[in-house]
């Protein structure tokens, strides 16, 4: 009879396998390189010329596959009126591409073409340009590219996405905390109440997530989350996959629970493994890690990224609770609370580990830093060092904790049963101790530390959340560099991140310069503002001078001018070449004003 129920767990353990294997395949099927958020690499007609006829069609191209929808390209004329005939499509069946056909009689001036597309790696972005057909008008739209992404259902998404993260860290590290530190865990009524709310978290976030990602993607408003229509495009693509799969798996997580079948060790752990890189899976087959360089490394740094931080954070939480509200008849013992130190040293490394490699990948080069991406990167690794002062504290009470002598009972426990014995620094087995902390100020210090590392861990998911949804540094250097246009060599193009420390879209974001030809003498200069989202921005002032250090030439003034959409001057004369330094003065509001930086090389 053993055997045979050893067999049938072993058989239900493979069949976990296969399933996961399976949607591993459906997920992964298909996983191109590209890089993560979709980069424009070229127009047609190019942004900023001016055409001698009107064209019967505008071309996008990107440097990924993207998604599009029936607003994904517009072109507005002079006026704001749009002029596009039909929705976009795939020029010639290419991936990489919007096309959207004109209306014909287009008149003189200058139009504005805007783009919002989805990315290979499930997120909305925006772009967009100007081109005149034969000679630049006096009036142009407002903006070249809008906000990728509803603000309501970006703060949607954005929720759901977080309680995601909380949901997969309970269900995950309370599973680990209870297999491999303390089996006592699962009688304690506050970790069982836990682990019960991470898996309603994550289901009921990922169904969430399927609803709102149909006007995510459509770039509509709240009203379009119940859409029958784009709730059917988004089980069909590649995120919905994923959504549907961690919602497979957590149906079985929910039948394996409800029958108690596996009551051997070694079963559990097998089966909780499968469940845990199945469900990490699902984030790394469907967000940054499934596009850019290196994709299969990514995907498994990714998965391990999420179940060490999963049973770090988790395990934690599982802990915090054990310490307060264990039965006074079977207390944490100081053991589990070492095991426990152990397993986070472990889960620390791998994200050290980990997460490095990720930061080199998503930022490609120092100077990302001051990118949006970049910055948050920075806060996440504050954060995290943070936690990781405070998990020393907790690693040096749980050191003294185990050297009470065994025969001083230590209920690591609150609340309920008899009060701890006294604090003695006697022992009858072992004679004088050293005089020290007591047992009772030793628990205190490991809740509290505990505690703290919780705290400190709820604002690290926060900044992992936002980490997770921002594009990339090194996708704004590939936007710089696809920004040069091939058979223009004599185009310099420099982008100058700002923040003004004011609130909105327009408290930070970057200048966008063209000198054209960015030579030695006179050039013509076009400054572009876009705020923190991508979109393009008006600000009251924009002011830009040159300085030549090594030759003691400047500051040389652009007198740029506001030119409706876009700051421009052809006054600028630069009389050397070398390395200038550009400095921006950004002005977006009474109060708001910063001056930024950046190093501009000037050829011969």
């Amino acid at each position: 009879m053993a055997r045979r129920q050893a067999k049938q767990r072993g058989q239900a353990a493979g069949a976990l396998l296969v399933v996961v294997a399976v949607l591993a395949a459906a997920l992964l099927g298909g996983a191109a390189p590209a890089s993560a958020h979709a980069v424009q690499t070229s127009s047609d007609p190019r942004g900023d010329t001016v055409l001698n006829t009107a064209p019967k069609q505008i071309t996008v191209t990107f440097n990924e596959s993207v998604t599009l929808a029936e607003d994904s390209v517009r072109v507005l004329d002079p006026g704001g009126r749009p002029v596009t005939a039909g929705d976009p499509a795939h020029a010639d069946g290419k991936a990489d591409t919007a096309r959207v056909r004109l209306t014909s009689g287009l008149k003189e001036g200058t139009y504005t073409v805007s783009w919002r597309v989805i990315s290979a790696d499930s997120h909305a972005v925006s772009g967009g340009f100007f081109f005149s057909v034969g000679a630049p008008s006096q009036t142009r739209a407002e903006s070249t590219a809008e906000p990728a992404v509803d603000s309501v259902v970006d703060l949607l998404y954005g929720i759901g996405r977080y309680l995601a993260y909380a949901g997969l860290a309970l269900l995950i590290g309370i599973a680990v905390f209870a297999l491999v530190c303390w089996s006592g865990a699962t009688s304690v009524r506050g970790v069982r109440r836990l682990f019960l709310a991470g898996w309603w978290a994550l289901a009921l976030s990922t169904v969430a997530l399927l609803l709102v990602r149909g006007a995510y993607e459509s770039g509509g408003g709240p009203a379009e989350v119940f859409d029958p229509r784009l709730l059917s495009s988004t089980v069909g693509s590649r995120p919905g996959i994923a959504l549907l799969a961690r919602l497979a798996l957590l149906l079985l997580v929910a039948l394996l629970l409800r029958r108690g079948r596996y009551e051997g060790r070694v079963d559990r752990r097998t089966v909780t493994a499968v469940l845990a890189l199945g469900l990490a899976g699902t984030w790394a087959a469907s967000e940054h890690a499934s596009t850019g360089i290196q994709v299969p490394v990514a995907m498994a740094s990714s998965v391990l990224h999420l179940l060490a931080m999963s049973v770090w954070l988790g395990g934690l939480t599982a802990l915090l609770v054990a310490l307060y509200r264990a039965p006074a008849e079977e207390p944490l013992p100081p053991a589990a609370v070492a095991r426990f130190s152990r397993l986070a040293l472990a889960s620390v490394a791998v994200l050290a580990a980990t997460g490095v490699y990720q930061s080199w990948r998503g930022l490609g080069s120092w100077e990302a830093f001051t990118t949006p991406y970049g910055r948050t990167l920075a806060l996440k690794v504050v954060t995290v060092v943070l936690m990781l002062v405070a998990a020393s504290y907790s690693r040096n009470w749980t050191e003294q904790l185990q050297r009470v002598p065994a025969e001083e009972p230590v209920l690591v426990t609150v609340g309920g049963g008899q009060d701890p014995p006294p604090d003695r620094t006697t022992s009858p087995a072992s004679g004088p101790t050293p005089s020290g902390p007591g047992p009772e100020q030793q628990r205190r210090g490991v809740r509290r530390s505990v505690l703290a590392e919780v705290a400190i861990g709820v604002v690290v998911l926060a900044v992992t959340t936002v980490l997770t949804g921002s594009q990339p540094g090194r996708a704004d250097a590939e936007t710089v560099a696809a920004s040069k246009v091939p058979g223009r060599p004599d185009v310099n193009l420099t982008t100058v991140p700002f923040d003004t420390g004011g609130s909105g879209r327009a408290g930070s974001g970057k200048v966008q310069v063209t000198l054209e030809p960015g030579r030695v003498g006179r050039n013509v200069v076009e400054a572009t503002v876009y705020g923190a989202d991508g979109s393009l921005i008006a600000v009251p002032e924009l002011r830009l001078t040159f300085t030549h250090s090594d030759k003691g030439i400047g500051p040389l003034d652009t007198e740029l001018a506001d030119q409706s959409g876009y700051w421009g001057s052809d006054t600028l004369n630069l009389p050397a070449a070398g390395t200038w330094t550009l400095r921006a003065t950004v002005r977006t509001s009474d109060i708001d004003q910063v001056t930024v930086e950046k190093a501009v090389k000037i050829i011969p």
